[in-house]
């Protein structure tokens, strides 16, 4: 697609590329044209080239070039703005007449729970029935994700739900996970039991899940002797079956939470538990694609409820 665009003294630019647009919001998004490049999947010099093409076309330069790396100029900020309100446009336009499929790439953040837990089934279903939308995935905590969300790094982040959400950013829950106690299959007691006679492998206190974890361990003035303190729940459930000790973790909602060997039980009465959702930039561009996955994984959470 090409369109038109005043550029200096109210002349009409014809010709500019849509994905010229595109390359330039991603350098604004991502900080620089290596990592604009890598996030789109052009090479340096393609990205270059992109923003060449549009300088020359507007007549104007974009970056401060004396600067190392080159920074948007007056003209570039003022460029990004409106690129930013083309493509949105763009991509509504394209969708508003075939509402049935999806392009495009979303870059999106998810927790490692998520990763191991709900999100596998929801990109399996999304790429049979949109071939042509294309997610990136990037690994990281809630606080680190939420952040590359608000500087643009990210297009949404799937993350524990924040007790602060700053300026700007729009917050959509997608599940209640509870909150369990897991011990030794073998071993009877109830959660306080477990907890205050078995060594305690702890869930990274640095994750929102762990200092909810942490609160309720101190609120109810539980008593605990940690050995452990892992950022993997695959792994601290392996802990557990091997009785190496006892924890406290979010149950996924997937078909097989925890492996052989590790009893469950609900930590708290009533139950405690911790809400994920997906946390967008107000107004992104790509809502349309956050909304999309919002629903897959809506989706894919029900039909789970109705086989277990």
């Amino acid at each position: 697609m090409t369109v038109n665009i005043r550029g200096r003294a109210g002349l009409e630019c014809p010709g500019m590329d849509i994905r010229h647009l595109k390359t330039l919001l991603a350098i604004a998004d991502h900080g620089g044209f290596a990592a604009a490049g890598a996030a789109i999947g052009l090479t340096q010099s393609a990205v270059s080239l992109h923003v060449k093409n549009l300088e020359e076309t507007l007549g104007v330069a974009l970056f401060d070039r004396h600067r190392r790396p080159p920074v948007l100029n007056s003209h570039g900020r003022e460029l990004i703005v409106k690129s930013r309100e083309i493509v949105d446009l763009y991509d509504r336009m394209r969708q508003s007449f075939n509402p049935a499929a999806l392009s495009g790439v979303l870059n999106l953040g998810a927790v490692p729970t998520v990763i191991t837990g709900m999100l596998p089934a929801a990109l399996m279903a999304l790429r049979a029935s949109q071939p042509g939308l294309h997610i990136r995935v990037a690994n990281g905590l809630s606080e680190e994700l939420v952040g590359r969300v608000q500087n643009g790094e990210l297009d949404g982040a799937l993350v524990t739900e924040p007790t602060h959400l700053a300026s700007g950013l729009d917050w959509q829950a997608v599940a209640r996970e509870p909150l369990m106690v897991i011990a030794p299959a073998h071993l009877p007691g109830d959660d306080r039991g477990l907890l205050e006679s078995l060594p305690f492998i702890r869930f990274q206190r640095y994750a929102w899940a762990g200092r909810l974890i942490d609160a309720q361990l101190r609120d109810r003035n539980i008593r605990i002797n940690t050995g452990m303190e892992i950022d993997s729940l695959e792994a601290i459930s392996l802990m557990v079956s091997h009785g190496l000790g006892v924890s406290v973790v979010p149950c996924r909602a997937i078909p097989r939470p925890f492996p052989q060997g590790v009893r469950a039980i609900p930590f708290g009465e009533p139950p405690v538990y911790r809400v994920v959702g997906l946390v967008a930039r107000s107004g992104n561009p790509r809502v349309m694609l956050l909304e999309v996955l919002y629903r897959q994984l809506r989706c894919q959470l029900a039909e789970g409820a109705q086989t277990r």
